[in-house]
């Protein structure tokens, strides 16, 4: 009997650590977690991820597509219990950085992860380097454990083909080239990349407009959250590379932009510096004329005042001149009448 009541003991003890004590469990502050019940997950009856905002970034034909049920999500901190046939999944949502170019299913492919290749529109290979902000989204934590087996692989795949598309249909917007010299300075061509773009060079157009695709980017990527569970923060293209066989030849063609463009910005300026000395000079010519006129016009109000004064008043002043001017002169000479 004593041997049966000390393994009974012993279960017991057994069970209580294994079970009850065992049940005890926290969650970090950059952590989230979700609690399931034989396999099914706590979730907020009747409510989907099309009534939460994040579904708004998705198109018509996606909503039906990306329904995922809304779970109740366990906050940071603790300590929680669970019974044992519940299971507790804790997920990470700090933001994690990756090189854009990095291939979780096969790690080897696109150069070792170091650079991702794309085709231009006028068919030129490009290697694209770059990295990519990311995070799990506490929104829609039922997509990113239940709903995709690899959701890490998903949202890079999403990325990739949604850059390469861009990169394949890319247009630089299009710049008049106009020389007048009524435009201001501002609208005219003044650097290599507008004369790049107006001549069709897709990787020039690509460079120039490195920040536009960017946010291109970021705008077409704002969805993952309703799709997979994921959020990019942010997408960082840092270098767009041509081939080595044609480096040279678009060094060239760059090199005789610069000189173009230099040749154009030194005309310009020398344009708009005429325009501005030849504005200068007419308001020079002008305050001459209105200095020469003021003199003048005051002399003839004067003598206005005077008349209205009466005809010996007049005649007063032109006499006290006189005599002032007899007085300045050392000689003078008077007409006598013969």
């Amino acid at each position: 009997m004593g041997v049966l009541f000390g393994v009974f003991v012993g279960f017991v003890g057994w069970f209580l650590v294994r079970y009850l004590v065992a049940g005890f469990y926290t969650v970090d502050q950059n952590e989230r977690a979700v609690k399931t019940s034989f396999g099914r997950a706590e979730r907020i009856e009747g409510k989907t991820t099309l009534e939460d905002p994040i579904s708004e970034t998705l198109r018509e034909s996606e909503r039906e597509r990306y329904i995922f049920p809304q779970v109740r999500v366990i906050p940071p901190g603790g300590p929680y219990w669970k019974w044992p046939w519940e299971k507790v999944y804790k997920v990470s949502i700090a933001t994690q950085t990756v090189n854009m170019a990095f291939d979780p299913e096969n790690p080897m492919a696109n150069q070792g992860g170091r650079m991702l290749e794309a085709v231009t529109k006028d068919q030129l290979n490009v290697g694209l380097t770059g990295q990519i902000r990311y995070r799990v989204s506490d929104r829609n934590l039922y997509a990113y454990l239940f709903g995709v087996k690899n959701p890490f692989a998903h949202i890079m795949g999403y990325f990739v083909s949604v850059l390469r598309e861009r990169i394949a249909t890319f247009e630089a917007p299009a710049v008049k080239a106009e020389v007048n010299i009524d435009t201001p300075v501002e609208g005219k061509i003044e650097s290599v990349d507008e004369l790049a773009s107006a001549t069709g060079i897709s990787i020039n157009d690509l460079r120039k407009n490195l920040r536009d695709l960017n946010e291109h980017m970021d705008r077409e990527c704002r969805s993952s959250s309703a799709r997979y569970g994921m959020v990019l923060d942010a997408s960082l293209i840092t270098g767009i590379d041509p081939p080595e066989e044609v480096e040279s030849a678009l060094a060239a063609i760059n090199t005789a932009h610069n000189q173009v463009s230099s040749d154009i910005s030194l005309a310009q300026a020398s344009a708009d510096q005429k325009i501005v000395q030849s504005k200068r000079a007419v308001e020079i010519e002008t305050l001459k004329a209105q200095a020469e006129v003021e003199p003048l016009e005051r002399m003839a109000q004067q003598l206005t005042d005077l008349k209205q004064n009466g005809a010996g008043a007049l005649e007063a002043y032109r006499r006290n001149v006189r005599l002032s001017l007899f007085e300045q002169a050392e000689k003078v000479f008077v007409e006598v009448e013969k």
